[in-house]
């Protein structure tokens, strides 16, 4: 077994820790759990040796608990800087802190936009569509993605949309008359964000 493997399994293990505590104080399923260790071996695999996975480890399992919970997301924003302004002391790192900053308050600052537009200017949204609580998941996706560049917000945040759109067609097909269908954003931007993450992660 050589390093990158024995990376990719160790990520695993503390995907696996990390993913059980998740589940437990999440209350959700071994689904959860599963999640979170697949998360964790596609990040370490993407990234490799270089110091910004030590951040991106852990910060996953928190990503997965914020869907769903409330008050976790701009915390986890900050802890992002904080932790990603550590690793620019660390030779070989791949990314850029002062992007990761730019990147937060771009994204943040264009889905406060739309939230506004989407629920007619409280800021609130519908239970269906942009809020504010997506507004602070996206300041933290901004954060991960603007760490990469540009090209990787542009990525993350456009496939955060199009994943959604995907899945408001299938569940509009399957109901044919379209009526009554709530699609929530955040799980949808958080995993267009992890999807952009892999991709800077690999090509940097």
């Amino acid at each position: 077994m050589d390093y990158d493997q024995l990376l990719i399994a160790l990520a695993g293990v503390w995907g696996a820790g990390a993913g059980a505590v998740v589940a437990r104080v999440g209350r959700r399923g071994v689904g959860t759990a599963l999640l979170v260790v697949l998360v964790c071996v596609a990040l370490a695999a993407a990234t490799g040796t270089r110091p910004e996975l030590a951040v991106w480890l852990l910060l996953a399992p928190a990503a997965v608990l914020s869907v769903g919970v409330t008050g976790l997301a701009l915390p986890l924003a900050g802890a992002a800087l904080a932790l990603l302004g550590l690793v620019t002391f660390v030779p070989e790192h791949a990314g850029h802190w002062t992007t990761a900053l730019l990147g937060a308050l771009a994204l943040g600052a264009g889905y406060f936009g739309l939230s506004r537009i989407d629920s007619g200017g409280s800021g609130d949204g519908d239970g269906g569509g942009l809020g504010l609580g997506e507004v602070k998941l996206a300041v933290g996706a901004g954060v991960v993605l603007g760490w990469y560049g540009w090209p990787t917000v542009m990525l993350g945040a456009f496939a955060g949309f199009l994943l959604r759109a995907i899945y408001g067609a299938f569940a509009a097909r399957r109901r044919r008359d379209g009526r009554g269908i709530v699609v929530p954003f955040g799980p949808f931007l958080l995993a267009g964000a992890f999807l952009g993450l892999l991709v800077g992660a690999y090509t940097a």
